[in-house]
């Protein structure tokens, strides 16, 4: 008998197995495939590592703006896949060693929920049978994967996950969605020689984040030789061939050696036993700002419940669901949730765009207005922006451009979540040179 079975071992999963079992509660926890799931994986970490070797053989590219000559510059890009798995091992070995740590029973399968008993939750997993009071249910997320004509026929075809194990560098890259994961996987074989177009249905890249940004992000890119075909609609696929409709009605075809495929993800909710506890799920598990479903003491975390879709919000949710399985009364706030683009350069925002705060101030400075950023950087362009309420003066947003923005996102966060004031910003004391200074300087403005 156990206190707590979680269902899915990524940064929700074992964040909450963690804490949970340090907190002294008896844990089993199941995952089908490895520990860290798809984030460690298949998403966040291998691709922050190819993002790494990219950006490493770039600067020694250029090497000579900065007075740094070689004598020939080349890449491989197989030790660069190498690279990526030992990463990944790594950090999957670190993940085991904590789930010991924290005594926690890790079991390897594809786990069912059978039903409830006056014991509690009944769990199947290869041939076993495991009964827990509480469960917790964080299961991710898969890459959609839209019923295009053609699609399922085109040996061209990957998702995130088949194109983190190529074997060669393809020569042209085909990708159907301009959000973060296809900008990402975009900026990095663009990076590499790699000709890169890009097919979005929206009239701008990066979906939900600051138009302005996203705009000048775009613009950085075309430069470096990226193809954007946005407002079009994909109408099917033709071998290596993606078929598309333009904003203009006019039918088009872009070609590619690979065709990635990232449109989106979907909450995993299927095929492991929902239905038989009766716990309601649409797009996503329905649950409360405890983290609590519909069904007493079954909590989900993460992608599954088809909200924010990022590691660092499944972690934040498990702590929640995990204080809340302990007895206390704490509540997930979603209004300081950062979004990072790694591309190069970086785009960092959090809180509420420039589209979103209707009647609210917002301050805008260049990132050049940073000494440490021209110091660092031959292309200065980047962009920080502030939004802030009128009448309050407090934050509510940050959003920038410019690289290393996802290391100091992280002060608009800890001011939009602690309600802090344009004025109490401004009176912090930023290190010099950083180029965290540039939203101090940026709060100069008001």
């Amino acid at each position: 008998m156990y206190d707590l079975a979680i269902i899915g071992g990524g940064p929700g999963g074992y964040v909450a197995a963690e804490r949970a079992g340090a907190a002294g509660l008896k844990v089993i926890l199941f995952e089908k495939n490895e520990l860290g799931g798809v984030c460690l994986n298949e998403g966040c970490i291998p691709t922050k590592a190819l993002l790494c070797c990219a950006k490493t053989y770039d600067h020694a590219l250029h090497g000579k703006t900065f007075g740094v000559s070689a004598d020939a510059v080349s890449f491989d890009f197989s030790k660069m896949m190498e690279r990526k798995t030992r990463v990944v091992r790594r950090l999957v070995g670190g993940v085991k060693a904590k789930m010991k740590a924290a005594s926690v029973e890790v079991v390897k399968g594809s786990a069912n929920i059978e039903g409830r008993t006056s014991d509690g939750f009944e769990i199947a997993c290869d041939g076993q049978s495991f009964t827990a009071s509480h469960l917790l249910i964080c299961t991710g997320s898969s890459a959609a994967v839209p019923p295009i004509p053609g699609l399922a026929e085109s040996g061209a075809i990957v998702t995130n996950r088949e194109i983190l194990a190529l074997d060669e560098l393809p020569e042209s890259l085909v990708i159907i969605g301009g959000g973060v994961i296809g900008m990402e996987f975009a900026s990095f074989f663009n990076s590499l020689g790699t000709k890169v177009t890009v097919i979005e249905m929206l009239p701008k890249i990066l979906g939900n984040l600051d138009g302005e940004i996203s705009a000048m992000l775009q613009a950085i890119y075309a430069k470096k030789g990226i193809t954007f075909k946005l407002g079009c609609k994909v109408t099917g696929i033709d071998g290596n061939e993606v078929i598309y409709e333009t904003a203009e009605g006019e039918t088009e075809r872009a070609a590619g050696t690979k065709i990635l495929v990232s449109v989106g993800r979907r909450a995993n909710i299927k095929g492991f036993g929902l239905e038989n506890i009766g716990v309601i799920a649409e797009r996503g598990i329905k649950v409360d700002d405890h983290m609590r479903t519909n069904v007493p003491g079954v909590y989900a975390a993460g992608d599954v419940t088809g909200f924010s879709l990022l590691a660092h919000t499944a972690s934040r949710e498990a702590e929640v669901a995990i204080a809340n399985i302990l007895g206390g009364d704490e509540r997930m706030s979603y209004c300081a949730i950062p979004g990072v683009v790694y591309t190069s350069p970086e785009v960092a925002g959090v809180g509420l765009t420039e589209e979103q705060a209707e009647g609210c101030g917002v301050l805008k400075l260049p990132m050049a207005y940073s000494g440490r950023y021209v110091a660092e950087n031959e292309d200065i362009s980047g962009l920080c922006k502030i939004i802030y309420d009128k009448a309050s003066g407090k934050v509510t947003g940050l959003h920038m451009l410019g690289t290393p923005c996802s290391e100091i996102i992280q002060s608009g966060c800890i001011a939009i979540e602690s309600g802090m004031t344009v004025g109490q910003l401004k009176k912090i004391v930023f290190p010099h040179p950083t180029v965290s200074e540039i939203i101090k300087e940026t709060l100069q403005g008001v």
